[in-house]
């Protein structure tokens, strides 16, 4: 988690850059920003990652 970003707390995740058929395939359904990338994260991530979102959405301002 940053709590410190500019447009409010973003969630960090960490992967492996995908290849290039792999962001082929992605860009066809969602092209990627100039400040994006396509990555990959393992299963084993997926835990964390849930730990992650919880804390990312108990984080921000109520609406």
């Amino acid at each position: 988690m940053d709590t410190e970003a500019a447009e409010g707390p973003e969630l960090v995740l960490q992967g492996k850059f995908a290849d290039a058929a792999t962001r082929a395939a992605c860009s066809q359904d969602s092209p990627p920003a100039d400040d994006e990338g396509v990555i990959r994260l393992s299963v084993r991530m997926i835990d964390q990652i849930r730990k992650a979102c919880d804390a990312a959405e108990a984080a921000r301002p109520q609406l």
